[in-house]
């Protein structure tokens, strides 16, 4: 009875399977980018600021220290103790009012020489302290009017008393300045914030490009037009590129092996079954010993497909690795038990491993061993060691050996050159065929210690 098959809406065709994402890649990258760009312009923005708002304040008091300086050189004591200059500062500030200018003379118990620009006010004068130094602030003594102010305390020639030189001008053209170069550094670099943002994002669609062709390359794959990816890629996405190609390679392999194997199955069960048929139908006398008899070659060929499908399924797996020496005593023991007459002996390192499954490691040892034991004259002698490689393992016996003309049939199917001893005639063909799936080898040698047969069994080494 054939099994129901389910009919494909082309409407609705089935669903893809379901992938996990951790977010866009593109978006992050571009993110981790804009990030590290405002950090890097807000923090050089905040220093080249605070560099020129410095250096304009600093030309701005080096002016006013100029005026001040200019005033204590061309200052001098009247007849009546006051303040005289033998020359006018030159800037005309000073004589208009509320220019924005001026200079004052104090001193304590004194009273204030004043600019005419000051008119009716003055400038504050503080006697609790002495400025021998240049003291330079910023004053809002004056309503509406922020004042840069440089002082100095001088004894003048001719004079007890300790004068104080004051020089004061308005912050607003300063600020202006300030304010200017404020606005077209904010303006530049956010100009150059978005052409780095916008280069970051070119760069990650540029970088990540090649993966999209990977992903057109697989849709290809899927569509049958073709069978690999071919296209060339960049230097740091070719070994991923190389990986997929050996799986889809390698997945490739192991549906050919799938569709051989039943094939091969197919044909070995359709000659035992139409024999079998055929006697039912012409009610043979002996349809009883056809049947037990083709039957067993069935079973023959179904436990070789079998063995070899198990193999080839966990071969698929990367982490297939599997401790030689385990195995081996394993192995022995289970000989000793069924042919207790023989000694075995086992040779060799003790930490190898195989890229080997350790169920088809056993498989082949068992048989091998087993082998040694049942053809062999009492004498097992199996010596491990690693070459160029691969693990090799040499099972020797003291039996009467094979002849090297019919060392390459014995590993056909249900060839047996000792048909007086039980078994299928299975067990070379099996270690052969799952030691090629391994990418090993097996081949048969004359043993020059015991004089029978030396079996060499080669499997790539994990170590």
């Amino acid at each position: 009875m054939e099994a129901a098959t389910l009919p494909i809406d082309p409407e609705n065709p089935p669903s893809r399977g379901y992938v996990r994402t951790t977010g866009s890649l593109s978006r992050r990258m571009i993110m981790i980018a804009a990030v590290w760009i405002l950090v890097l312009l807000s923090g050089g923005g905040f220093a080249l600021d605070r560099v020129l708002t410095q250096a304009v304040t600093r030309n701005f008091d080096d002016q006013l220290e100029y005026v001040l300086t200019a005033l204590i050189v061309s200052a001098e004591i009247g007849p009546d103790g006051e303040v005289m200059f033998n020359r006018e500062p030159a800037d005309q500030r000073f004589l208009e009012p509320g220019s924005g200018l001026y200079w004052q003379v104090s001193a304590k118990g004194r009273e204030a020489f004043p600019s005419r620009s000051l008119w009716d006010r003055r400038l504050a004068f503080g006697a609790t302290h002495a400025d021998r130094d240049v003291h330079i602030y910023d004053s809002k003594q004056f309503p509406n009017e922020r004042l840069r102010l440089l002082e100095r305390d001088v004894k003048l020639p001719g004079s007890d008393v300790n004068w104080r030189f004051s020089v004061a001008q308005s912050r607003e053209n300063v600020d202006a300045q300030i304010n200017a170069l404020r606005k077209t550094l904010v303006r530049s670099f956010l100009l150059l914030g978005l052409g780095l943002l916008m280069m970051a994002a070119l760069q990650t669609f540029y970088g990540l490009w090649p993966l999209r062709k990977v992903r057109e390359e697989i849709a290809r794959m899927r569509s049958g037009q073709s069978r690999q990816i071919e296209r060339p890629m960049p230097i740091e996405v070719a070994p991923m590129v190389e990986e997929l190609n050996g799986l889809i390679a390698h997945n490739e392999r192991q549906a050919e092996e799938a569709r051989r194997h039943a094939g091969n199955l197919a044909h070995a069960l359709k000659t035992p079954l139409t024999v079998i048929m055929n006697a039912a139908t012409a009610e043979a006398e002996d349809l009883g010993e056809t049947v037990i008899r083709e039957a067993r070659t069935m079973r023959r060929q179904v436990d070789h497909h079998l063995a070899r499908a198990r193999a080839v399924g966990r071969r698929g797996s990367a982490h297939s690795r599997a401790d030689v020496w385990p195995s081996l005593e394993s192995v022995e023991r289970a000989v000793a038990r069924l042919y207790r007459h023989v000694r075995i002996d086992i040779d060799g390192p003790k930490t190898l491993q195989v890229h080997v499954e350790r169920q088809d490691l056993d498989e082949m040892l068992g048989n091998l061993i087993e082998n040694a034991a049942k053809y062999g004259g009492g004498s097992v002698f199996v010596t491990v060691g690693q070459h160029s490689g691969f693990v090799e393992f040499l099972i020797e016996d003291d039996g009467a050996g094979i002849p090297e003309e019919e060392r390459v049939r014995i590993f056909d199917r249900g060839v047996r050159l000792d048909s007086g001893k039980p078994g299928t005639g299975l067990g070379m063909a099996i270690v052969r065929d799952v030691a090629e799936i391994y990418e090993g080898t097996v081949s048969l040698e004359e043993s020059e210690d015991l004089g029978g047969l030396l079996v060499r069994l080669r499997l790539p080494a994990a170590n």
